[in-house]
C-alpha cells in the first residue's frame, strides 16, 4: 500500500496528543484516584461510570464493553474515521507534520494537503448546485423529488442539487474561486472536451452530494431528467484519489450514530430510498453507490456496528421482489458469513421499494416494512426450493442437493440441526439424508475462501480468578505501565511461565516488540503491544491492564517487581514438579534406573528452587 505514515511521525502523535483533552470534548470526566479519570462511557448506555482514562499512559479502556486505546483508536471509534484519518486529525491539533513513505509500484498517495482541495472543491460543487435547485431550470428536478414525496426542507436536508444543462458553467464558478483545472479532473467535477478546454461532468441532472463518515462530500450522484440526455439514467462520481464507490455508503454520515446506538444498518438500494426512510422514521438506512453491495461496505457496516463475537448486530437487506432483486439478496448471503451479527431481508408484498412504498402507504408502512424482516437464510432457502418441482422425487432431491450448502454455511451451528429439519419438512422428506447432505457440503472446500485458514478450536483456558491467573495480570500490568522499572526482571521470564493463552499471546507480544526493559512506556509502548498481539483478545486485555490499577497501595518499586514475578514463576514451577512426581511414579526404579535418578534429580533440583521462590515471594531478596 502506497502513502503510509512513517511510524516515527506516529509515535510522535501518540507522545503530544493529550488523550484527556480529546475525550473531554465528548465525554466528562472525573477523578477516579490513581492520577485516573472516569466517565459515562459514549459507546455504550450505562449508568455507572464504567470508562476509565489514564493520562499518564495516554489510553482509555471500558471495563463495561471492553473498547479501549489510545486516542487514534478513541477518534476511529467515536468519530467512525480511518486509522490514517485519525492520525491525520490528531496530527492538525498538534501542529505536526506528517511525512509519507511511497512503497511498491501502487500509485502515489495523494500529496499532503491534495485531499482538503479535493473536499473544499465538492463542497463549494454543493453550493453551487443548491443554489440552481431553485432556478427556473430546475423545475424538473423539484418536481421529480415532489412527485417523490419529498418538499423543500427534506432537498436541503439531504443538499439536493441541480446540474444546470451547460457546457461548463460549475467548472467556470470553480475556476474563480481559485480551483485549477488540474483539480478539478482529478476531482471528478470537469472532464476534457475534444478541443482540449475542461466542461462539466454533470450537466442537467439531479444531484445528490455523496459524504464520508466525517460529513465531506467527495462524490455527487447524479440523476437524469431530460430526454434529451443520452446518458446513463444514473451518473456517479469516477474513482477519485477521495472517492472509492466500493467503501462509500450513501446516508452513512447521517445514519452513523443510529447505527451504532441501535446496532441495526438497513441496506436499501437508491439515494430516494435513503431518504425515504430516514424521513419515515428508519434513521438506519444508507445504500450503495453505484455498485454492489460487497466486502468493503461490509467492513464499514462492521465498524459502525461494533461487529464482534461479543456484540453482534443486525443487518437488513431491502431488495425488490422481482428476479433481480432475489438475485441480489442471494449474492447478500454469501456475504453473509462476513457479519458476526445476524442478517436479515425485508420485501414488501406489494414489490415496492421503499420510497415507493412511503408514497403509497405512508411513514407507518416503512417502519412496517422493517419491522417485518426475515432472516436472510430463510429467504435463501425458499427462493432455492422455488426452482425445483418438489411433487417429483428428482425435484426433492436435486432442490436438496442445492439447498445443503445454505445451511452448512450458517455461523451459528447450534442452528443448523434446525435448519436440517426445516429444510427435510419443506422437501418432504426424511431428515437423515437431508443431514447427510448438509454434512457433505460442510466439509467441502469453500469457494471464494482462498487463503482462509479453517478455525482452530479454542483451548480450554484456566479461569481468569484464579490465583495463578490474576498474579500473570499483575505482571503484565507491570510490563505495560512501569516497563522501564519492570523490564529487566519481567524480561528473564518467557512466556512459557504463563498459564493463561491470552497473557501468553501478550507475554509473547512484549518479547515481539524488543522487551519490557528497553520500552519508554506510555501511548507508544501501548500500540507497539497492540500491533505484536496476534489476536483482538490480547489486543483488547493489553488495553485493559495498561488503566487497571495495580494491586498495591502506592507506587511499584523494584521489591512488589520481584516479589510479583517471584510468585508468576512459582505457579509454573508447582505445576512442572507436579508432573514430574507423576512421572517419577509411573517409571520402574528397578527397570529403568537410569531414568528414574535422572527424574528424581531434577525434581530435586526444581523442589530447591521453588523454595527459593517461595522465600522472595514472601519479601525477602
Amino acid at each position: 500500500m502506497a502513502g503510509r505514515v512513517r511510524d516515527e511521525d506516529i509515535a510522535l502523535v501518540r507522545e503530544r496528543t493529550s488523550i484527556a483533552d480529546v475525550i473531554s470534548e465528548t465525554v466528562t470526566l472525573k477523578s477516579a484516584g490513581g492520577g485516573n479519570l472516569k466517565g459515562l462511557c459514549p459507546f455504550h448506555d450505562e449508568k455507572t461510570p464504567s470508562f476509565t482514562v489514564a493520562p499518564a499512559r495516554n489510553v482509555y479502556f471500558c471495563h463495561g464493553c471492553g473498547s479501549g486505546g489510545d486516542a487514534i483508536k478513541f477518534l476511529m471509534d467515536a468519530e467512525h474515521l480511518t486509522f490514517i484519518e485519525s492520525v491525520e486529525r490528531l496530527a492538525g491539533r498538534a501542529g505536526i507534520q506528517l511525512r509519507y513513505i511511497e512503497s511498491g509500484s501502487a500509485p502515489a498517495r495523494q500529496q499532503p494537503g491534495q485531499k482538503q482541495r479535493l473536499v473544499a472543491a465538492h463542497a463549494a460543487a454543493v453550493e453551487f448546485y443548491a443554489g440552481q435547485l431553485g432556478t427556473a431550470e430546475a423545475r424538473a428536478a423539484r418536481e421529480f423529488l415532489a412527485q417523490r414525496g419529498f418538499d423543500r426542507a427534506a432537498a436541503e436536508r439531504y443538499a439536493c442539487g441541480f446540474a444546470p444543462n451547460a457546457w461548463d458553467q460549475l467548472t467556470r464558478h470553480l475556476r474563480q474561486k481559485g480551483f485549477t483545472a488540474p483539480e478539478l479532473i482529478t476531482a471528478g467535477l470537469a472532464r476534457e472536451a475534444r478541443s482540449g478546454s475542461l466542461i462539466d461532468r454533470f450537466r442537467g441532472r439531479l444531484l445528490w452530494p455523496i459524504r464520508e463518515l466525517t460529513g465531506d462530500v467527495i462524490g455527487f450522484g447524479a440523476r437524469k431528467l431530460f430526454d434529451t440526455d443520452d446518458g446513463p439514467k444514473y451518473l456517479n462520481t469516477p474513482e477519485t484519489p477521495i472517492y472509492k464507490k466500493s467503501h462509500v455508503l450513501y446516508g452513512v454520515d447521517q445514519a452513523k450514530r443510529e447505527i451504532a446506538k441501535q446496532g441495526r444498518a438497513v441496506i436499501v438500494e437508491g439515494y430516494t430510498d435513503v431518504m425515504a426512510c430516514h424521513l419515515a422514521g428508519v434513521p438506519t438506512a444508507v445504500a450503495t453507490c453505484g455498485t454492489a453491495f460487497g466486502a468493503d461496505h461490509i467492513g464499514v457496516l462492521r465498524r459502525l456496528l461494533m461487529d464482534t463475537d461479543a456484540v453482534a448486530g443486525e443487518i437488513i437487506f431491502t431488495f425488490d421482489g422481482d428476479a433481480a432483486g432475489q438475485k441480489a439478496a442471494l449474492r447478500a448471503f454469501e456475504e453473509d458469513q462476513r457479519f458476526v451479527g445476524r442478517t436479515f431481508i425485508a420485501v414488501s408484498p406489494d414489490n415496492m421499494d421503499p420510497c415507493d412504498l412511503r408514497l403509497a402507504k405512508g411513514d407507518m408502512a416503512v417502519r412496517d416494512l422493517v419491522a417485518r424482516r426475515e432472516p436472510l437464510v430463510d429467504f435463501a432457502l425458499r427462493q432455492v426450493l422455488s426452482r425445483y418441482d418438489l411433487d417429483t422425487v428428482d425435484g426433492r432431491v436435486e432442490a436438496m442437493r442445492r439447498a445443503a450448502p445454505l445451511v452448512a454455511k450458517l455461523k451459528d451451528r447450534d442452528k443448523r440441526p434446525e435448519y436440517v429439519r426445516k429444510l427435510a419438512g419443506d422437501l418432504g422428506m426424511e431428515i437423515e439424508p437431508v443431514q447427510r447432505a448438509v454434512l457433505a457440503a460442510a466439509a467441502a472446500p469453500t469457494k471464494g475462501t482462498a487463503g482462509e485458514k479453517p478455525a482452530r478450536p479454542t483451548p480450554a483456558a484456566p479461569a481468569v480468578d484464579n490465583p495463578q491467573s490474576q498474579v500473570e495480570r499483575e505482571a503484565l500490568k507491570l510490563a505495560i505501565q512501569v516497563p522501564v522499572l519492570a523490564g529487566p526482571m519481567f524480561d528473564v521470564l518467557g512466556p512459557e511461565v504463563y498459564l493463561h493463552p491470552v497473557h501468553v499471546v501478550v507475554r509473547q507480544a512484549v518479547a515481539e516488540a524488543g522487551g519490557a526493559a528497553a520500552a519508554a512506556g506510555g501511548a507508544v509502548w501501548i500500540g507497539q503491544l497492540q500491533d505484536a498481539c496476534t489476536d483482538l483478545a490480547a489486543q483488547a486485555l493489553v488495553t485493559e491492564l495498561a488503566v487497571e490499577p495495580l494491586r498495591l497501595d502506592g507506587e511499584p518499586d523494584p521489591r512488589y517487581v520481584s516479589i510479583t514475578l517471584a510468585r508468576l514463576e512459582l505457579g509454573s514451577v508447582s505445576s512442572r514438579i507436579a508432573n514430574l512426581k507423576s512421572k517419577v511414579q509411573r517409571v520402574n526404579p528397578v527397570a529403568n534406573k537410569d531414568e528414574y535418578f535422572a527424574l528424581f534429580g531434577e525434581l530435586l533440583s526444581l523442589e530447591q528452587h521453588a523454595r527459593a521462590l517461595r522465600d522472595q515471594a514472601a519479601g525477602g531478596l
